[in-house]
């Protein structure tokens, strides 16, 4: 289960990368319309609610070890995720995680891990934030398209997104033609040799909001880890807690 958490932060690692901004003194005007149309269709699905409550399943495989798993998610938007992770329906792990802070605990070692973004940031060297976990469970890029420039293309029969600047990290993102629902995002640290790929393959509507029914996350760095979690069922606007107690005698983990 340590592993697993530890993977955990080498994703948010592969989809917080932020390369230097390089000026462009040139840009097409018909890339620069047909990328802004992508992204602004795409934000026209929004996103209405207070709370989300999902109930998933989950498997994860690297070379050594492959597992299942039962997972709930809650959601109180824009400011608590909670999950709680069971094993033959027993509570194996739990993370309540909010914009300024991050917390988990694990059975099987007895560790539990309490600090700020800050504290995660520099361990990885690179910027976490709550938003981008938020964007990946629910579907949607995990950055701000509109702060970026893109090359607009359709490949696959999809509608695909490629950052210009991409010298040191290269990003891709493809919607749906029909919807502009987001299919994919690929993440591509090239000098160090490690990228991470999210995709959906399906989203279904409940009410009027657009979810993903499932989500494949393939990272590569020295090995490849697999996780794939298939959604369930999804309610919205529950009255919802968000119970979350490191159990005592748990051993700390400290990152300096």
């Amino acid at each position: 289960m340590q592993k697993i958490v530890n993977y955990i932060f080498l994703f948010l690692l592969l989809v917080s990368c932020k390369a230097k901004q390089v000026v462009v003194a040139e840009q097409a005007a018909k890339e620069t319309d047909q990328s802004s149309e992508v992204i602004q269709k795409h934000y026209q699905n929004k996103l209405v609610f207070k709370t989300a409550s999902i109930r998933a399943n989950a498997s994860y495989e690297d070379i050594k070890q492959s597992l299942n798993i039962n997972a709930d998610l809650r959601i109180k938007k824009d400011e608590v995720i909670w999950i709680s992770l069971k094993f033959f329906g027993i509570t194996a792990a739990k993370a309540y995680i909010t914009p300024t802070r991050v917390s988990y605990y694990e059975k099987i070692n007895n560790t539990y891990f309490d600090g700020d973004y800050r504290v995660l940031s520099n361990w990885l060297g690179t910027d976490l934030d709550f938003q981008k976990l938020q964007n990946l469970l629910l579907g949607r890029p995990i950055d701000d398209l509109t702060k970026e420039d893109f090359l607009a293309e359709v490949a696959d029969q999809l509608f695909q997104l490629k950052n210009k600047n991409n010298t040191q990290i290269e990003k891709i993102f493809a919607f749906e033609t029909g919807n502009y629902l987001l299919k994919k995002q690929f993440v591509n640290q090239k000098i160090k040799q490690r990228n991470v790929t999210i995709t959906y393959p399906s989203f279904q509507n409940q009410d009027t909001n657009f979810l993903p029914t499932a989500l494949t996350i393939i990272a590569q760095d020295k090995d490849q880890v697999k996780i794939e979690v298939e959604y369930k069922k999804i309610t919205f606007n529950e009255d919802l807690n968000y119970p979350y107690s490191v159990p005592n005698g748990y051993k700390q983990i400290i990152i300096d």
